[in-house]
C-alpha cells in the first residue's frame, strides 16, 4: 500500500511542469530565464538597419554630435580575433565590443582600424562615421554571467518572441 501511495505521489508531481519539453528535439520550448542586472558585463542584443557587424562601433553624445568614446587600436584584436558581435536568430546580434543606445559605426572594419599605427583623431574618425542611427532595435538581457549557455539560451528567447517581455528594452 506505501508503494502504491508513493507511485502515485511521484506521478502527479512528475506531470507538473513550468515548461514543455518538444518530443523531437528534447529541448524546452518555454523560456525558462530571468534576467540578472548586476555589475559585469551585460548582455546587449541588438539590431541593425544594415550589415555592420565587421565594422568598428564608437559611441556619440546624446546629441550624436560628438564622438565620446572610441577604441584605440591595439584594443581591438584579441589573440588572433576581433570581438565581433555573436550573430544570433532572426537578424539579432550579441554584444562583444561595447556598444549602447547612442552607438554609430565607422567605414572601417575591425581589421583595417587595428592596423593603424595610432589612434586617429577625432577629425578623422567624424569622416569615417557612416551611421549615427544605426539601431532598429536594443535590448538589455543582464549580466552575461547569469546564462548557462548565453547563445542558446538567447537564440530561444529570440525564436519564441520574448525577447523585449524578457530583457529590458533599450529601444
Amino acid at each position: 500500500m506505501k508503494t502504491l501511495i508513493f507511485i502515485l505521489i511521484l506521478a502527479l508531481c512528475g506531470c507538473h511542469t513550468n515548461h514543455k519539453v518538444s518530443q523531437d528535439t528534447g529541448k524546452n520550448d518555454t523560456v525558462n530565464f530571468t534576467p540578472q542586472f548586476i555589475p559585469g558585463p551585460q548582455a546587449l542584443v541588438y539590431k541593425t538597419k544594415a550589415d555592420y557587424n565587421h565594422l568598428v562601433p564608437v559611441l556619440l553624445s546624446e546629441d550624436k554630435s560628438e564622438i565620446v568614446s572610441f577604441p584605440h587600436p591595439s584594443d581591438l584584436k584579441i589573440g588572433d580575433s576581433y570581438p565581433l558581435p555573436t550573430v544570433l536568430n532572426n537578424g539579432y546580434l550579441l554584444d562583444n565590443r561595447g556598444i549602447g543606445l547612442h552607438v554609430a559605426f565607422l567605414s572601417l572594419t575591425y581589421e583595417d582600424y587595428a592596423r593603424l599605427e595610432r589612434a586617429p583623431s577625432i577629425t578623422e574618425l567624424h569622416e569615417w562615421l557612416i551611421d549615427k542611427d544605426p539601431l532598429l532595435e536594443l535590448c538589455d538581457c543582464g549580466t552575461k554571467g547569469a546564462f548557462s549557455g548565453i547563445t542558446e539560451q538567447l537564440n530561444r528567447i529570440i525564436d519564441e518572441n520574448k525577447l523585449r517581455t524578457i530583457c529590458k528594452v533599450i529601444k
